[in-house]
């Protein structure tokens, strides 16, 4: 059961990480080389990353119900690696409900982020959640890649 358990660990995190790379470093930078416009790659890269955020969140549940499961206790819960997931889903959860939910209204009464003049009010907040977006994402990253490495590192829970 315990290599179920740690196979389980590995996908849910793999999956989660794998897919911010792939996101950012392969659909982001295609949906802008080659859409029509940057409202429709932006709109694309926003439906994306929705989704990649509810993979994620129940990725990391996977993993830390495995966790707890492999060590028979919930105190698995405050082992690094543990602690780095809950910190995943907690920024993921505040990038998804938060700063996409207000980019995504914005985006809405713009009509066009691409038109909308940088000095508008408008445009000047998105751009602001923008860099937060990028910054939250980035910071999930970095907690996965740890994440992972901790849970390689440490065969015992």
């Amino acid at each position: 059961m315990s290599t179920v358990l740690r196979y389980l660990e590995f996908l849910s995190l793999g999956t989660w990480v794998g897919g911010i790379i792939f996101l950012s470093f392969v659909v982001a930078p295609g949906a802008f080389a080659m859409l029509g416009s940057r409202d429709q790659a932006g709109a694309l890269v926003g439906m994306s990353l929705g989704r990649l955020h509810w993979l994620g969140v129940i990725a990391g549940v996977i993993y830390l119900i495995a966790r707890v499961a492999e060590g028979k206790s919930l105190s698995a819960l405050i082992r690094p690696a543990a602690g780095l997931v809950i910190l995943m889903i907690a920024l993921t959860l505040v990038s998804q409900l938060g700063v996409s939910a207000k980019m995504l209204d914005l985006r809405t009464q713009m009509g066009s982020v691409e038109r909308t003049p940088a000095t508008s009010p408008l445009r000047v907040e998105f751009d602001r959640l923008h860099q937060w977006s990028v910054r939250i994402e980035s910071t999930v990253l970095l907690c996965g890649l740890a994440a992972m490495f901790l849970t390689v590192r440490n065969r015992a829970l």
